[in-house]
């Protein structure tokens, strides 16, 4: 993993500052740790790692480049964040495994300090990224385990909606839960609750299956809403051929959860 500032860097291995609270549940442990998975997202990413960086408590940015064949590598680093090259394009899920192996790795070492919350962000946010606060407030808090940003609709976007009803009727299937934004990769993890939630499904499937593991462990999971603006996909080819991806990596996790029976015993919330 490459380090853009070196070992023993200001805001790299120092502790976090801590987030601001104004009451609420108990307060876990301050400071956040970013993962940002990225795929060729070279005119996007410096702007949304800055973003990230302004965040309250944040003490260090990994972005993982998924076998990305543009500059976005260059562009993170530029920016400030350490990042992880994989040599192949493995997909969204295995690219955030890739990354929380690393930072788990750091904290194991007390190369970081073990944070309170993990903030997964996708890379075209940009400067809307600096929004975020308002999911780390709740985890941070004590107020919930998870947080999951609901967006408002998106200039651009032309999906046909398949995927989003797929994930939808999947969530409300196993937990009696519709959710907003279940394809939301922008998501607010309390720290010590990821081990209930890995290894993290591959593909496109992993919010879905990270929501539906999370309910089923008794976590709780809220949605927040907040303004964020990302690269949209359209009906062109492109987002047709992505979106069809999509439904198949939320139809492959739904069966390995055994959505398809309706609920079963595994838990559930």
């Amino acid at each position: 993993m490459t380090d853009p500032n070196g070992p023993g860097s200001p805001g790299v291995d120092e502790p976090a500052t801590g987030h601001p609270g104004a009451g609420g549940g108990a307060p876990v442990r301050s400071g956040v740790l970013v993962l940002v998975p990225a795929y060729n997202e070279a005119e996007r990413v410096g702007a949304t790692v800055g973003a990230l960086h302004e965040l309250p408590g944040v003490a260090e940015v990994l972005v993982v480049s998924d076998g990305s064949t543009d500059a976005t590598a260059a562009r993170a680093l530029d920016a400030g964040a350490h990042c992880l090259e994989l040599p192949s394009n493995f997909g969204k899920g295995d690219a955030l495994n890739a990354g929380l192996s690393a930072l788990m790795e750091r904290v194991a070492d007390g190369v970081t300090p073990e944070p309170g919350a993990l903030l997964l962000a996708d890379a075209d946010l940009q400067d809307t990224a600096a929004r975020l606060d308002v999911l780390l407030r709740p985890v941070l808090l004590g107020e919930a385990d998870m947080a999951v940003a609901d967006l408002p609709a998106q200039q651009g976007a032309g999906g046909f909606g398949l995927a989003m009803g797929l994930a939808r009727w999947g969530m409300q299937r196993v937990s009696g839960r519709r959710m907003n934004e279940p394809l939301s990769g922008q998501r607010a993890l309390r720290w010590s609750a990821l081990p209930a939630l890995l290894p993290f499904a591959p593909g496109f499937g992993v919010e879905v299956a990270m929501t539906m593991d999370a309910l089923r462990a008794g976590l709780k999971v809220i949605e927040v809403e907040v303004d964020l603006r990302h690269a949209a996909t359209g009906r062109d080819l492109t987002g047709v051929v992505h979106r069809g991806r999509q439904a198949g990596a939320i139809a492959r996790e739904l069966g390995r959860r055994r959505v398809w029976r309706g609920r079963d015993g595994g838990g559930g919330a």
